[in-house]
């Protein structure tokens, strides 16, 4: 079955960096296209950033020049790195991806506050 565990969420101060990752399995990884979303308290669920099968990425407008997707195919795992971090990134971000159906991580935390 496919499954999605997200990592590397915590407490950082504005202007900081944090990098998720996301391990997938239960699917033919590198044919897959991966996205990140996020979740802020009160808001619905935004995307942030996209990554096809063959490495072509896409950012919300919110995080373009700040946020960086990529992909380790021997690993099964999508990054997510997230330099000079504002308050307003603070949500919890999911890692998602569609293979007939649609398919959410359990989602981690990031704060960002001083």
């Amino acid at each position: 079955q496919v499954q999605l565990v997200e990592s590397g969420g915590g407490l950082v101060q504005p202007g900081g960096s944090l990098r998720l990752s996301c391990a997938a399995s239960g699917f033919t990884f590198s044919g897959a296209g991966m996205s990140w979303y996020r979740q802020a308290p009160g808001k619905e669920r935004e995307w942030v950033a996209g990554i096809s099968n063959s490495d072509w990425t896409n950012y919300a407008d919110s995080v373009k020049g700040r946020f960086t997707i990529s992909r380790d195919n021997s690993k099964n795992t999508v990054y997510l790195q997230m330099n000079s971090l504002k308050p307003e990134d603070t949500a919890v971000y999911y890692c998602f991806v569609k293979r007939g159906y649609e398919y959410w991580g359990q989602g981690t935390q990031v704060t960002v506050s001083s």
